[in-house]
């Protein structure tokens, strides 16, 4: 009896186990399918001049590299069902047992209340007693026999419904494995038909290489000017504070680092286009990409841009190729906010976590770049190390 409550214990848990995979791969394959969506409408909303180049291909392979973790997250499903089949099965086979075992019992008790149902042998069966206790339990049994076999009849058909529910969820099981077998298929042709797509979109990169590098040289210097701009303002401010004996907020440089990794997005939704630091480019040999000190978004068109943490606003800049830009004070550290057309708040104003500093430039049909940088002092960080799910 201890082996087989066991048994049926660590099935439980293992069915529990199963079922929370189920709702975690759920949760995630419906994120990704919202990230993938979004990217379509973004490669939708591409302007004409940014088809084929690599804000279309960066898009793509976006696109293709969340289907890879789609059909990853698919597989993972599918053996969780297959995992899930099995222990129905096994838990059918056991209830079987038990339901032989109880109609093997039920037919001896049958066959008991046939042998005994004239009461005259009853009688005579608790007369030939040895004892008054022997008499008295024959008696307790006899009275019992009956009650015992319906008891026993019940039994069984409970176990009868048990086995008929366990049956019942296997065909569930069964379907849903179909189904997502089914979805899985689906979503392996359209990752093909994005790889081609990949493909197809470096090929066609491959034909402006002349127009594309003096294009990137343009861009460089942008990027540069921009850098060293931004230096420079940092190098500045920390100078003027220092020598003005000016109060750091030390206590919220400490806060600001304790959320390193769980910061807000400063945007609602978008895809990160640009990564920080130096990059290899997706179709050119041996040809790198602008420096970049944080990374850059595609968002919705004039998406609004919030602080990612309480702070002061200590600049509001306006660089080429950027547009305005609004450096934020942490303590410490500052984050800075780039393309944007409008800017929602003033030098010298403090702000909290996720109040709307400005609204992005329009550039594309329907869409918006955003630039984004953290600093520590002078030094430069990887946004998506401090922000949430970056």
């Amino acid at each position: 009896m201890k082996r087989a409550l066991l048994i049926v214990l660590l099935m439980v848990m293992q069915w529990s186990a199963s079922g929370q995979d189920i709702s975690r791969q759920s949760e995630r394959k419906k994120q990704i399918e919202e990230e993938i969506s979004f990217i379509n409408n973004q490669l939708k909303n591409l302007s004409s001049k940014q088809k084929a180049s690599t804000a279309e291909l960066t898009l793509i392979k976006k696109k293709v590299a969340n289907r890879k973790k789609l059909i990853n997250g698919m597989d993972a499903q599918i053996k969780t069902y297959n995992d899930q089949i099995y222990l129905k099965q096994k838990e059918i086979y056991r209830l079987h047992k038990e339901l032989d075992t109880l109609e093997m019992y039920y037919n001896k008790l049958i066959l008991n209340t046939y042998k005994n149902r004239n009461a005259k042998v009853w009688f005579m069966y608790i007369l030939a007693s040895e004892n008054i206790g022997q008499g008295y339990r024959r008696f307790a049994y006899l009275k019992n026999l009956a009650g015992e076999v319906n008891r026993q009849g019940t039994k069984i058909k409970e176990k009868e419904k048990e086995i008929e529910d366990e049956r019942a969820r296997l065909a569930e099981i069964l379907s849903e494995t179909q189904k997502a077998k089914s979805e899985r298929q689906a979503e392996y042709n359209k990752l093909v038909s994005e790889e081609n797509a990949s493909k197809k979109a470096i090929k066609t990169m491959a034909k402006t290489e002349k127009q594309y590098r003096a294009e990137l040289q343009k861009k460089r210097q942008e990027v540069d000017k921009l850098n060293r701009e931004i230096e420079r303002i940092l190098s500045k401010t920390i100078e003027t504070q220092k020598k003005d004996n000016t109060k750091i907020d030390y206590a919220l440089a400490k806060e600001f680092e304790k959320n390193k990794g769980k910061l807000p997005w400063p945007i609602k939704q978008g895809v990160v286009i640009e990564h920080f630091g130096i990059n290899e480019h997706p179709v050119y040999k041996n040809l790198k990409l602008p420096q970049n000190n944080g990374v850059t978004f595609s968002t919705t068109r004039n998406a609004t841009v919030y602080s990612v943490f309480d702070g002061v606003v200590k600049q509001i800049v306006v660089m080429p190729g950027y547009s305005q830009c609004v450096l934020v004070q942490h303590g410490t550290f500052f984050t800075f906010y780039c393309k944007l057309s409008k800017v929602k708040v003033k030098s010298g104003q403090k702000i909290k976590t996720g109040e709307a500093i400005g609204t992005l430039e329009e550039d594309g049909k329907n869409s918006s770049t955003f630039h984004f940088q953290i600093w520590k002092g002078t030094e430069k960080q990887n946004p998506e190390n401090w922000i949430a799910g970056l």
